[in-house]
């Protein structure tokens, strides 16, 4: 896959870049409060978020990782997220693609923001 870095990535759709983080904006931290003991990569997601989200991040990184993230807020998916050990498996499938491609821009300061975030939420 290719990197989101390099020129020849395809430009960024700035719609739809703005609509995935208006939807990310509304819905991540509420679905993630109501889903996060039982979301198996929690990390992922929040390392992915905290990326997404960075300032520093180059906006393709940004518009790959917030497609992502859209579609884990999404409340209709392909898997509805309720069935037991299938309902997450179409969004960390479509996280972990995201993730891949854009990993040298997820810092271990973005992971340290999850594993805090997890704890406290676990707390």
């Amino acid at each position: 896959m290719a990197d989101p870095s390099t020129s020849d990535f395809e430009k960024v759709d700035s719609d739809k870049f703005e609509r995935d983080r208006a939807k990310v904006e509304q819905g991540f931290w509420p679905k993630l409060r109501r889903l996060a003991k039982r979301t198996p990569f929690l990390d992922e997601l929040l390392a992915a978020y905290y990326c997404a989200s960075d300032p520093a991040s180059p906006l393709k990184v940004k518009a790959v990782l917030m497609g992502a993230l859209a579609y884990f807020v999404l409340p209709l998916d392909a898997v509805p997220d309720f069935l037991a050990f299938f309902g997450f498996a179409d969004d960390a499938a479509v996280l972990y693609g995201a993730v891949k491609i854009v990993a040298k821009h997820i810092t271990p300061e973005h992971r340290a923001k999850a594993v805090a975030t997890i704890a406290k939420l676990d707390s």
